[in-house]
């Protein structure tokens, strides 16, 4: 495969258009003032010549005998160099001569004559080069019998036009030298800021971005990031480049430092009841007088059941996670509110005060979804309530609705939650630890309940938001109500999707 050639630089492609424009530029210049230059002298050549037409025709006028003598040349007035002739009815030279300077008229050779030939005699101006003299400019005109030719030489207009054509060159070779510097110095200071975002650019390309903790990515300089001329543009469009590029890898560091930690506490969640349960296992297996029978199954089935919930908290945060669908269905949140408080007062053997209050007027708490999970969502919230706040603390259940939402708030007088867990508290594993009082002899959950609340409220299109203080937590649970649902899935009316 053959190699692609390099092409020009920028600041060289510019130079050369520039040059090549006020080549291109002079050159039209000067063609256009050597046109119009010499068909002005060409101009007064010509009446020139026309003058000395008359005149001759009016000398010869004055012989009329004389058919073929040139003596109107021996008059004062008619300029060195001129020529004159005398010419037959079929336009032949009869007879030619040019002035001379201080000495009389001489007659042109036969070769000379030649040249004059074929010339009408209307009085138009032609150009005709004469041996030994040079180019003519020729007009020849008649009266009655009389015809006479007359013409001047064009040297002087060639000279003129010459000269003009080599001043003109040489101006505009020195314009091309001096404008050709002042374009490249200032390409050169205009290309500045470009160079330094083509650098800017190729640092950042150094940086290993594929590992590692990246920050403190190189940027232009704002005085290059000017938006008001175009390289300024393309700084500023770097930048908030590399602004994105390290917003998402910081993004993607975060979240795999969470994914290490969640594999973490989960590896630590199974690890402990799989570790109580071969543990018991192995006492079993040594014989049943070393550990009581039904206490060893009993263990060995709450581990299991612990491990199970757990297991499926993950699968269902996974479904969640990747879009798997929910059951869809009309679902009356008064209703699952007031079995998730039923089940939880009958759970909570009186330690806690439970009350559900329904601000409904005369709309109903409908939304569209998956009850089941719903229910569970509302269960995660009031046992975490229950299992963070010591005996005697008051949870309140409040549903509202309106014509576009549902609001669920669970509420409780408690101990709060610390300022530094708020931010993460739905985090997979996220633990109040001895912040949040437990009553005596209760256990934490595996940190996933509020979890997998926040993932079941956002795969019915909601919202869920909590506010802690000493004394006072609220969670706050925001979903679209059954019409707005319906008009966002029309086909969910009446009926499961799956």
């Amino acid at each position: 495969m053959t190699a692609r050639p390099r092409g020009r630089s920028l600041r060289t492609r510019l130079l050369l258009f520039v040059t090549a424009t006020l080549v291109a530029v002079c050159a039209a210049m000067a063609g256009t003032t050597a046109y119009l230059q010499r068909a002005s002298l060409m101009g007064e050549l010509d009446e020139r010549v026309g003058d000395e037409v008359v005149r001759s025709l009016g000398g010869a006028e004055l012989y009329p005998d004389d058919r073929t003598g040139l003596s109107f040349l021996s008059e004062n007035g008619h300029p060195a160099g001129m020529l004159a002739a005398r010419l037959d009815a079929d336009g032949g030279i009869l007879s030619a001569a040019v002035v001379r300077r201080d000495a009389p008229p001489q007659n042109l050779t036969a070769d000379q004559r030649a040249a004059l030939r074929g010339i009408a005699t209307d009085g138009s101006e032609h150009t005709r080069t004469v041996p030994g003299l040079g180019v003519y400019r020729i007009a020849a005109a008649r009266s009655g019998d009389v015809r006479v030719l007359a013409g001047l030489p064009m040297g002087d207009v060639r000279d003129t036009i010459g000269a003009l054509v080599a001043a003109e060159a040489a101006v505009a070779a020195a314009g091309l030298v001096v404008a050709g510097g002042v374009c490249a110095v200032v390409i050169r200071r205009q290309l500045r800021p470009l160079g330094r975002v083509a650098a800017t650019a190729a640092a950042v390309t150094r940086i290993p971005l594929d590992h590692g903790e990246v920050a403190g990515l190189t940027r232009v300089p704002v005085r290059d990031a000017d938006s008001g001329s175009e390289a300024g543009q393309v700084a500023a469009a770097l930048n908030r480049m590399i602004d994105h590029v390290e917003t998402s890898l910081a993004e993607r560091q975060r979240s795999e430092e969470r994914m290490r930690r969640f594999l973490a506490d989960a590896s630590h969640e199974l690890r402990t009841p799989l570790a109580s349960i071969a543990g018991y296992a192995e006492l079993m297996n040594r014989g049943t007088d070393r550990v009581e029978p039904v206490l060893a199954w009993r263990t060995v089935s709450a581990e299991s059941a612990r491990m199970t919930g757990l297991v499926e908290d993950l699968l269902l945060l996974a479904r969640l996670d990747g879009g798997r669908p929910l059951e869809r269905a009309e679902v009356d949140l008064a209703a699952v509110a007031a079995e998730a408080v039923w089940q939880a007062r009958a759970s909570d053997d009186g330690h806690h005060h439970w009350r559900l209050a329904l601000h409904l007027d005369e709309v109903p708490a409908l939304v569209v979804g998956d009850r089941t999970r719903l229910q569970q969502a509302l269960a995660n919230l009031l046992a975490n309530a229950r299992t963070h706040t010591p005996a005697g603390t008051t949870v309140v259940v409040e549903v509202e609705a309106t014509g576009e939402r549902c609001v669920v708030r669970v509420r409780d007088d408690g101990p709060g939650i610390p300022p530094e867990l708020l931010p993460t508290v739905f985090d997979p594993f996220t633990r109040a630890g001895h912040s949040r009082t437990r009553p005596p002899g209760t256990t934490g959950g595996s940190g996933l309940g509020l979890t997998v609340t926040a993932a079941v409220v956002s795969a019915h299109g909601g919202a869920i938001d909590v506010e802690s203080t000493p004394g006072r937590t609220e969670f706050t649970v925001r979903l679209p109500a059954a019409e707005t649902a319906l008009a966002r899935h029309p086909s969910a009316s009446g009926h499961v999707l799956h």
